[in-house]
Order: structure tokens, then C-alpha cells, then sequence
């Protein structure tokens, strides 16, 4: 598929197919992400995948995750707390987007979540993760589409753009 043919008919997936995701596909698709454009090459981005125990122990409070095929939490290692840190947060940002156009491209659907399940203090204890060392970007949600959702507008770009002398 042509690269904005993948960037225009990727959708965000929260319902899924109970067809189990080859490791060879999620591993492309994490792969992507480490092609990621970061300042000073720090590659601050680390990915955690669930293994079922894991992902059962979240669900215990937040049922929904028991329907997600493959639960990938993405954190951001943490640095002066600066420019770089924002710097590198954009990094881990650019490498999501590039594991869910990758992931798309194979015929994949992901959710980024962000919300109160992929920030809480119950998330860093299950991940065995220190907070002085990295903090947690989201959740990501993989499987086979059960269905795509149709397009939703964009604004046209004369409204979001301006050019300057």
C-alpha cells in the first residue's frame, strides 16, 4: 500500500476479531517504531508486551482490556526533565505513530489508550516500572479489525495552516 493510502485509511481500533495476532506481525509493527525520528538519538522509548497473567491482572480493573488480543504498554524513559525529556516524549509519540501505520499496513488494528488505565500507580506496580526512571505513554491495543469505522473530517488545511513572510 502507498504510504498516504495507509495514512488516510488508518483508523483507530477498539473492537477486535478473536483471531490471534502472529508475533511475526507485532513485531514488525514495534519495529517501525524504532525508526522514529528522536533528538540526540536517546531512543527513550520502551515497550512492555502482556503476556496473559499480566494483561488478566489488569483487567481485574479494567475489564475491557480482557478483549484486546495483544496489550503493548509503551513508556518513555525519563531524563533532565527539560527541553529533553519533552524532546523525547515527542520521540515516543512519532514511534506510536509509526507502529500503528506499520500495524495498519499488515492488516493490523491498534488503539493508543492514554486515560486513567495507562497512568495509574496500579499500571507502574504491575510493569515493575520506577517512576523516577520512566513514566508510561499509553496502552496499545492490537488485533484484527471486527470492523473499520468510516473516515471522520479533517478540517481543511487553509483553516490549521498559515504562511508567513
Amino acid at each position: 500500500m502507498e504510504l498516504s493510502q495507509v495514512i488516510k485509511e488508518r483508523r483507530t481500533i477498539k473492537d477486535f476479531t478473536g483471531q490471534a495476532v502472529p508475533d511475526e506481525l507485532l513485531e514488525r509493527a514495534l519495529e517501525a517504531g524504532l525508526w522514529a525520528q528522536n533528538h540526540r538519538l536517546t531512543q527513550p522509548w520502551r515497550f512492555a508486551i502482556l503476556g496473559e497473567s499480566t494483561k488478566a491482572r489488569l483487567a481485574q480493573n479494567f475489564p475491557k482490556i480482557a478483549t484486546k488480543p495483544v496489550v503493548v504498554a509503551v513508556s518513555c524513559l525519563r531524563s533532565d526533565g527539560g527541553e529533553q525529556e519533552r524532546e523525547d516524549y515527542a520521540a515516543v509519540a512519532c514511534a506510536i505513530q509509526n507502529i500503528q501505520l506499520e500495524a495498519w499496513n499488515a492488516g493490523l488494528g491498534m488503539q493508543w489508550s492514554s486515560g486513567k488505565m495507562a497512568t495509574g500507580p496500579h499500571l507502574y506496580e504491575l510493569l515493575q516500572l520506577h517512576t523516577e526512571r520512566e513514566f508510561v505513554v499509553g496502552l496499545l491495543f492490537f488485533g484484527f479489525p471486527l470492523e473499520i469505522p468510516p473516515a471522520r473530517a479533517r478540517k481543511p488545511l487553509a483553516e490549521v495552516s498559515k504562511r508567513l513572510p
